[in-house]
């Protein structure tokens, strides 16, 4: 909207108290501790939706055995020069199936591009979710980083991280309930208000990356942080990103525990002893359950929250896969107890 200022209202994050009350927040982070969860898809996508049949049925499966969290990502658009369709399914609509397959286990996106939907759209998902999952709902969150999806919503990439920062400000603003009109660049709403509420009032943000914000705007207005892990197959990449999380820790105002999530890709071999390998490039980390459970340990040590663990590129079938982390590493680094699922008789 031309020649209006924007001035956020509503955009600070918010340390765990805020979310003392929030099912999917209590299970995944409290500080000192590391939880697990399992980011999406099972199988990498190739061009055959085949790879995704019964992968709900050990989503069940994942939540029956009491993993932290199931990660679902967010791609609008399939770019075969990036070389990787993501989830394939809309994120929301996907949680939302998942949602009547589960029962206590977070349903987490990693990360919803709020650079190109509006907030409008993405608050209405997420608060449906929200209420259908009974307050399960944890949003990452990112500015984008395929550059051919902008154009396709006729956005000028050069200006995500702008619109991010507006999408989070108006977002907030929109589920805080009754409140002064909203004065945005995005748009203007006074005499009507959004339906429906989060289920405890809030739905965390952990904003991914830098987002293209200063670290400051990270400390004031992230939730929480998601960053990629720096290298995974000796302790220097887990010493460099808990320089990272300390300074990110030392720009959120009054310190407050807010959590930081990391993740990998991981292939787990059959031998618990195989050593902690990196593959193609780096993007893929070979290793048995113990050089696993190293990882997690000096990820823990450096401050990281919870850790989202993908198989897709791995060569054992992911059900074995899932059975081996949850009787041989799920008991180091387990989910943690808080309320339960607000009842939703829907």
């Amino acid at each position: 909207m031309q020649g209006l200022p924007f001035t956020p209202i509503n955009s600070k994050g918010a340390s765990a108290d805020a979310f003392a009350q929030h099912p999917g927040y209590r299970r995944m982070f409290a500080h000192g501790q590391l939880t697990l969860g399992i980011f999406l898809p099972l199988r990498f996508h190739d061009g055959d939706m085949a790879v995704l049949r019964g992968q709900a049925q050990l989503v069940n499966e994942i939540d029956r055995l009491g993993f932290a969290a199931v990660w679902v990502r967010d791609v609008p658009l399939y770019d075969p020069a990036f070389g990787d369709a993501g989830q394939v399914f809309d994120p929301f609509t996907y949680l939302a199936y998942l949602t009547a397959h589960t029962r206590t286990i977070a349903l987490a996106t990693g990360s919803a591009i709020f650079s190109l939907r509006h907030p409008i759209d993405l608050a209405k998902a997420a608060a449906s979710l929200d209420c259908l999952s009974g307050g399960r709902l944890v949003l990452g969150i990112a500015s984008g980083d395929r550059p051919v999806e902008f154009p396709a919503y006729g956005l000028p990439h050069e200006k995500r991280g702008e619109r991010f920062a507006q999408s989070v400000d108006y977002f907030r603003q929109l589920l805080a309930g009754p409140s002064a009109p909203i004065h945005s660049p995005l748009g203007q709403l006074d005499g009507a208000r959004l339906l429906p509420c989060p289920v405890t009032g809030r739905i965390p943000l952990l904003v991914t990356g830098s987002s293209r914000q200063s670290m400051q705007w990270l400390g004031e207005q992230a939730d929480g942080w998601i960053t990629y892990p720096e290298a995974t197959h000796n302790i220097l990449g887990p010493r460099r990103l808990a320089e990272k999380i300390r300074a990110w820790r030392a720009a959120i105002p009054g310190g407050g525990f807010r959590p930081h999530v990391t993740n990998e890709w991981i292939d787990l071999d059959e031998d618990p002893n195989f050593p902690r390998t990196p593959q193609q490039g780096g993007y893929v980390l070979r290793t048995g359950r113990n050089g696993l459970i190293e990882l997690l340990h000096e990820w823990r040590e450096a401050g990281v929250n919870h850790a989202a663990l993908g198989m897709q590129m791995a060569q054992r079938p992911a059900q074995e896969i899932i059975q081996e982390l949850a009787e041989e590493v799920l008991p180091l680094f387990p989910s943690l107890t808080g309320p339960e699922p607000h009842g939703q008789n829907w």
